[in-house]
């Protein structure tokens, strides 16, 4: 009896993990359906945990300690290919902050178009289509475009949440799994909803499928709320004097935003909606930063900020070979909320992080523990591209905090999410974890 109850759990495992492996990163160049049930691969991601000694009653504690362990996105979709049991284990899991593995890296496919080349308008989703691709799989690859026949054709591009590209146009609103190309639509927005123009940011608050699962989509002047499953939105009135919103994230289950004038604020959506601006205080560091992005980095809000210095010497004009006598280098601050107000500590280095960013911040940015142990590095920042640089092969460079920056193209436009508005027409270079990273118990 216990004999067979054994083998029909084995034969359980092997099914749940050919159905998950089914949906991995195919040989570059290969192009697969964007239909919601992704064509089968031509070569399996089988584990060797898929045989006899499957174990699907591990406790959940345990399970963690094995998913920490996990160097690649391909042994995370072995992992959750063994079991039920295993799969849903990844829903338990303190936060995607605490992977060992780098995010995968989306490339627009198509040729390089510099933001507002174009003007300010929607991007034309039947020729959206992207690529996805691993960093520690360098030959594999996956193909992805915006399912056909969607309406209206024309949208704006607000984000990437949760592994969701976020696009809307007047009262229509369209959320696109970037990994298998499903899409899901969402009630009508309320008339006049400013999102889009000049301004626009969108989140997902937790994984579709979760309980409670809310969209939030940022104007100047309101803040739209979609709970998954209803079929209204709520609109909540932002008092940011029209400033924009230029980025936001989820850290310790709180809503952080900041703005352009560098005012952070919490969200609270229940058990009503409240928005309170965090005191902060500024007068530690030695300048102001120029160009900032929020990361979470496990426990720790961290501040990145692309900093310029001088190389010039006192009553000197020379420069030592630079562009005006200048230097670009990363630094990163710590936001110590344990003394009131809050204030920006200096990093002197990231340890053994590494952190991932898009120049586009509506863009998640990520960090990740122990990068050697993908054949990446600690204490760089490895940024998705939004240009062409010297090397148009490359669409991501890695730089080392506080070392020197080159100045090629990419670095020019580092200021591009702060200086200039979004650019609505065109979906840039970013990094992203796939919805199914984010767990679900379904």
């Amino acid at each position: 009896m216990a004999g067979s109850r054994r083998r029909r759990r084995r034969r359980r495992a092997r099914s749940s993990q050919q159905s998950v492996g089914s949906s991995s990163l195919e040989p570059e160049g290969a192009t697969l359906s964007t239909k919601v049930t992704i064509v089968e691969k031509s070569g399996s991601t089988s584990s060797s945990s898929s045989g006899p000694y499957v174990c699907a009653d591990l406790l959940d504690s345990l399970l963690h300690e094995i998913i920490v362990l996990i160097n690649s996105f391909q042994d995370f979709l072995a992992f959750t290919g063994t079991c039920h049991s295993w799969r849903a284990s990844v829903s338990s899991f303190p936060s995607v902050y605490a992977f060992n593995f780098p995010p995968l890296h989306l490339e627009p496919d198509g040729p390089c178009v510099p933001p507002h080349s174009r003007g300010i308008k929607p991007l034309r989703l039947s020729n959206c289509k992207w690529k996805l691709s691993d960093l520690t799989k360098k030959n594999l690859s996956l193909k992805r475009s915006v399912p056909e026949n969607t309406t209206p054709n024309e949208m704006n591009y607000l984000g990437c949440s949760h592994g969701y590209l976020i696009f809307t146009y007047k009262v229509h609103c369209l959320l696109v799994d970037a990994y298998t190309g499903a899409k899901v639509m969402p009630p009508k927005l309320p008339c006049n909803n400013n999102l889009g123009y000049w301004s626009g940011i969108g989140i997902l608050m937790a994984p579709l499928s979760s309980p409670n699962s809310r969209l939030l989509l940022f104007s100047r002047v309101s803040m739209f709320e979609w709970q998954v499953g209803t079929n209204f939105w709520s609109e909540h009135p932002l008092f940011l004097e029209r400033e924009r919103i230029y980025q936001v994230v989820s850290f310790k289950g709180h809503i952080l935003v900041i703005d352009v004038l560098m005012r952070l604020y919490t969200i609270q959506l229940t058990p009503q909606f409240s928005m309170k601006e965090v005191e902060v205080t500024w007068r530690f560091l030695r300048k102001l930063p120029l160009n900032p992005w929020l990361v979470v980095c496990g426990d720790m809000l961290l501040m990145l900020d692309l900093a310029i210095a001088s190389l010039r010497s006192p009553g000197s004009s020379f420069s030592f070979g630079r562009p005006n006598g200048t230097i670009r280098f990363f630094e990163v601050f710590r936001l110590d909320f344990s003394v009131k107000p809050a204030k920006w500590v200096q990093m002197e280095k990231l340890e053994n992080h590494a952190l991932f960013l898009s120049l586009d911040r509506r863009n998640p940015a990520f960090s990740c523990m122990n990068p050697e142990r993908w054949g990446g590095k600690s204490n760089c920042v490895y940024v998705a591209r939004l240009f062409d640089d010297a090397n148009q092969e490359d669409t991501w460079t890695a730089l080392e905090v506080g070392h020197s920056v080159p100045h090629h193209r990419i670095v020019e436009t580092m200021m591009y999410g702060m200086a200039f508005p979004p650019d609505y027409s065109e979906i840039g270079s970013l990094w992203l974890f796939p919805s199914l990273v984010y767990g679900t118990t379904q």
